[in-house]
């Protein structure tokens, strides 16, 4: 099977993080979708967490580089219940 090059994450429960997608690399492109209804955060707080407090916000359609190496490095929380984030990677 050939690993993953795109995919979604989804957050289910605004509030409760969701890790990203075990997927070996560099350089990530993650993307609030259009159709999210709040903001997105991404990051990792040191303790494998993210929040409003402590990640970066995305708004629907903004995107941003990462650098990790791996995508399951970063966590994903939102504002709203269901919004999803996009990421592809380049490396």
């Amino acid at each position: 099977m050939a690993e993953p090059r795109s995919g979604q994450i989804t957050v289910t429960i605004a509030g409760t993080a969701v890790r990203g997608t075990n997927v070996p690399g560099r350089e990530f492109v993650i993307k609030a979708m259009a159709g999210n209804t709040g903001v997105v955060y991404v990051g990792n707080d040191g303790s494998d967490d993210v929040a409003s407090t402590t990640g970066f916000p995305l708004a629907e359609g903004e995107a941003v580089p990462v650098f990790v190496n791996n995508l399951n490095d970063l966590w994903f929380d939102s504002a709203e219940n269901g919004d999803k984030v996009a990421w592809i990677k380049y490396n």
